[in-house]
């Protein structure tokens, strides 16, 4: 049995009662942010982002445990947040790896066993809701794999190593895939194991899954769940938490 026909027997409907394990990424070293330290504890209007993105998976109607990757020297840091804010979903703190893949992958290992759908997450995507959160996971039911993503607004170039065009995509086939991003148990270890045989590693679970045959769904998420990477990013994440009466 090939991947495909083994994901398409994979997916059968669904319904509320799934076990959901949230895998939130949160072992990046915030290189680009040049600050010394985690992006993870940066204050966005007075709470860190790492609670805050906790906070959507708490609420979430779907998810039933998170398990948080993070890095050795946060760890302990990261424990604190948890039991600062009393997030009772979170099952296990593990150390992530030298990249996102292996990071989402030790991460993988930690789930309960019971754990039917897993719905990965950029720890610094602290702007999620639970509505989005839930509105993936639901989609992934349906469809086996899913994931948020926005329409991309600009025209996008395709050029050469010495910034010449080579050609222009059209906009309309265009998305910028956002987190979580929900597969099936059974789908996802299926793509690790392949990546991990042929020893690839990708920066996406998307592209992940797509490498070894399976499809993805995509679901119309949020322009405000941005990814904070540079100092400009806390400032229009502070804008948005304050338009939407969240700030402290």
């Amino acid at each position: 049995m090939n991947f495909l026909d083994f994901a398409a027997n994979s997916i059968k409907p669904q319904h509320k009662s799934s076990f959901v394990t949230a895998i939130i990424v949160a072992a990046g070293k915030s290189v680009r942010m040049g600050i010394g330290k985690s992006k993870q504890f940066i204050p966005l209007c007075g709470i860190a982002a790492i609670a805050r993105t906790l906070s959507a998976f708490e609420k979430s109607r779907l998810v039933r445990e998170v398990v948080i990757v993070t890095n050795r020297f946060d760890i302990m840091k990261v424990g604190s947040v948890v039991k600062e804010f009393g997030f009772d979903k979170v099952k296990h703190i593990v150390i992530g790896g030298e990249t996102r893949q292996q990071s989402a992958a030790l991460g993988f290992n930690a789930i309960s066993k019971e754990t039917e759908f897993v719905a990965v997450h950029d720890g610094a995507r602290p702007l999620i809701t639970s509505s989005f959160i839930d509105k993936a996971i639901e989609s992934a039911f349906e469809n086996g794999a899913a994931a948020l993503a926005v329409r991309v607004k600009d025209t996008v170039k395709i050029a050469d190593k010495n910034g010449v065009v080579i050609s222009t995509p059209d906009r309309q086939s265009l998305w910028a895939v956002q987190t979580p991003q929900v597969f099936g148990v059974d789908i996802y270890r299926a793509a690790l194991e392949k990546a991990q045989r042929e020893n690839k590693d990708y920066t996406d679970d998307c592209q992940l899954v797509e490498a070894s045959g399976g499809r993805v769904q995509l679901v119309e998420g949020d322009y405000t769940n941005i990814k904070i990477t540079t100092k400009d990013d806390i400032l229009q994440a502070e804008a948005i938490l304050r338009a939407r009466g969240d700030a402290f």
